[in-house]
């Protein structure tokens, strides 16, 4: 697509669809922006309030209000999430991101926010098994078979080698189809964690689908499904070893994973990767990511460098 390199009052501002999008963000340097991003967030270099989540009962989704200003960039994700939408064949995340100077307050542009949802939070996943999991971890278990298990796949195999991928999914189906699509081995929700060194619960399961029984001493869990205070993909033993999060002020109101097991939080990733905050020593680790505006400010940076927006 065109695109105006100078957006001003006289040109419209560009609108970046999905495809503009895939074809200029890349995982390999995702992760080392979605780095630098945490560490500023703990640092406390980006203004960011915790969303404001609006629920729509009636259709059983939520709508999440994201704003940040982020060095020379300031913006808002508007993000949409419609767990029943997998049945009907579409994304149960939507959303739309709005950037603007924020030297000026004018606008720059308004992109799809579906794909860099997906790709930053898998993208911030691989930078908390970068830093918490073993160097030798070989297994990797991914209990869901969405949107997110497969861009973790993709993005975890780019800082750790594994030799032997499991997957389990609440539909028989989509599991043996994903298990499929990546060479992994289908199996029951125990039967994938037990021994695997990296565990990914992307699940839009409201309970426990992960026994911290299951988990080996030193395995690390990236929890991303369950948002809302009220959810939960982790029981509470799973909960019992270090919690780290990615924002201490967002999983105290969202986080039913926390919140539900009565579990304290260690520190937030921003923190250890800047070592202000020692390492965890407990015998499991649990990476609790909600999801950060400043995580889609940077990745939307990526995108205007990319298409010489300035």
């Amino acid at each position: 697509m065109t695109v105006n390199p100078t957006p001003n009052f006289e040109t419209a501002v560009p609108f970046l669809d999905e495809a503009t999008i895939c074809g200029v963000l890349r995982l390999e340097e995702l992760i080392p922006a979605m780095e630098c991003a945490l560490i500023d967030f703990s640092a406390g270099r980006v203004q960011q309030p915790v969303r404001s989540l609006i629920p729509l009962p009636q259709h059983s989704g939520i709508m999440g209000i994201m704003p940040a200003v982020y060095g020379e960039i300031m913006g808002a994700k508007l993000v949409n999430v419609y767990p029943n939408n997998a049945a009907l064949g579409l994304p149960t995340h939507q959303a739309i991101i709005a950037i603007f100077r924020s030297n000026t307050g004018e606008p720059l542009a308004v992109m799809d926010g579906r794909l860099i949802t997906e790709l930053r939070t898998a993208a911030v996943s691989a930078v908390a098994t970068s830093l918490l999991s073993s160097p030798t971890a070989k297994t990797l278990a991914i209990l869901g078979s969405g949107v997110q298990a497969r861009a973790h796949v993709r993005a975890l195999a780019l800082v750790r080698k594994f030799d032997d991928i499991r997957v389990w999914s609440r539909d028989l189906q989509h599991e043996r189809t994903f298990a499929a699509e990546i060479g992994a081995t289908a199996i029951s929700a125990e039967g994938a964690v037990r021994g695997a060194d990296v565990v990914v619960t992307c699940t839009n399961s409201p309970e426990p689908v992960l026994r911290g029984a299951w988990l080996k001493s030193g395995a690390l869990v990236n929890a991303v499904g369950a948002v809302g205070p009220a959810r939960r993909e982790l029981d509470e033993d799973a909960m019992r070893g270090a919690v780290i999060v990615d924002s201490r002020d967002a999983a105290l109101e969202e986080s039913g994973d926390l919140l539900l097991a009565g579990a304290s939080i260690h520190a937030e990733l921003g923190e250890l990767l800047a070592g202000s905050k020692p390492m965890p020593q407990a015998e499991t680790t649990v990476f609790k990511s909600l999801g950060l505006a400043v995580e889609d400010l940077a990745a939307a940076k990526l995108v205007l460098e990319k298409l010489s927006i300035q």
